[in-house]
């Protein structure tokens, strides 16, 4: 149960939610205050993982993750346009989450993962400098790092 809970992906997917959809319905007498225009938000997030994570992996070999991090520099399709575009699906899920349920705590949670991620992903670049040295720099010097042509 420990390893799972290391797991970004498990606590994003599975944990983080059904949190949310906890507090929320202890908090509003068993309700969820839903805005279903949102929901298109949580399933963008996580066929964006889920779908970039299987181009990753069918490109760049590897495993999941950087604790076998990928055998060949992947600069094509969604990483043509952001460094990042799984960890990004990870935000956008959750974005969509707590706007979804209309939840601060969902919104906290989203906010933390953002800023824990933006950690991560410094130490992710650095072991990608240093696994594929120029080719790295060139690729990391033209595509942004999170947002396309903006961050």
């Amino acid at each position: 149960m420990l390893k799972r809970l290391r797991s970004t992906s498990f606590r994003t997917f599975v944990l983080y939610p059904v949190i949310v959809v906890g507090w929320e319905l202890w908090l509003n007498d068993g309700r969820l205050r839903l805005q279903p225009w949102f929901l298109p938000l949580v399933a963008w997030g996580y066929l964006q993982y889920r779908l970039v994570g299987q181009y990753r992996l069918r490109l760049g070999g590897g495993g999941p993750g950087m604790d076998t991090p990928p055998e060949r520099l992947v600069t094509s399709g969604p990483f043509a346009l952001c460094r990042n575009p799984m960890y990004l699906g990870h935000v956008i899920f959750l974005a969509g989450l707590a706007l979804s349920l209309r939840s601060w705590l969902g919104a906290a949670i989203a906010f933390g993962t953002a800023l824990w991620l933006q950690f991560r992903v410094l130490c992710d670049e650095r072991r990608l400098a240093e696994r594929f040295g120029d080719a790295y720099m060139q690729y990391r010097s033209g595509v942004k790092r999170w947002i396309p042509a903006i961050f």
